[in-house]
């Protein structure tokens, strides 16, 4: 956890902390009942006069803000691996899908307008899968040391191009699929509403899209 250490200080005044749930004082709210990633349980943490040893700070003193910083430029493209595989998922049952389904004697993959929609998604995918790749090898550099000073832009730029591929691929997905794609029979509409907290946690995606425009300043 975060917590301000020297409320003077604004951003440096910020320390981070390991707490564990046994601490006394510390405890939990009831599930969050959530649209999406349901198989991920997400309660509040509560603390009632919480006290911790000193050797609980990671790192310095006031220094919490800038390890948080530091650790988006790595979370952030796994957030963005995340998006790729619910993407991928998506668009593989829909595929499967248009091949087996037939109207008027024939696959529904046959007819242009479903051809056109599949080949964006597929394309919109690749573009995604490609920029996320290059981030996660400049993570594993930055990681092992190398610096990489444009980290913060790719993982910026992954996770956000992603995560807004997966919304759409997952929209389209359910619009394949027709009736079936809006109910939970198959498995089209879990995947839309998991993709949409992609473009919301590890910094929304109007965040990630100041990050960029900063880091091309």
């Amino acid at each position: 956890m975060f917590a301000v250490t020297d409320p003077s200080a604004r951003s440096r005044g910020i320390s981070a902390f390991v707490v564990e749930k046994a601490d006394e004082g510390v405890s939990f709210g009831a599930p969050e009942k959530k649209l999406g990633i349901k198989g991920s349980p997400t309660r509040e943490v509560y603390f009632d006069n919480v006290r911790i040893p000193a050797d609980r700070m990671i790192g310095a003193e006031g220094e919490g803000f800038r390890t948080a910083m530091r650790t988006l430029d790595h979370t952030r493209v796994t957030i963005a691996a995340q998006a790729l595989g619910i993407a991928q998922g998506a668009l593989d049952y829909a595929i499967g899908y248009v091949r087996e389904r037939k109207q008027f004697g024939r696959a529904v993959a046959d007819f242009q307008g479903l051809q056109f929609m599949i080949a964006d998604m597929a394309m919109k995918l690749e573009a995604a899968r490609q920029l996320t790749y290059a981030a996660a090898a400049k993570s594993e550099r930055a990681m092992a040391g190398e610096k990489i000073d444009d980290l913060t832009f790719f993982s910026s730029a992954c996770k956000c191009l992603a995560s807004d591929v997966a919304m759409s691929v997952t929209t389209d997905a359910v619009q394949l699929l027709g009736g079936y794609g809006y109910v939970n029979d198959y498995p089209v509409e879990r995947m839309m509403r998991d993709a949409k907290i992609t473009q919301i946690y590890e910094g929304t995606n109007e965040i990630q899209r100041v990050v960029i425009a900063r880091a091309m300043a």
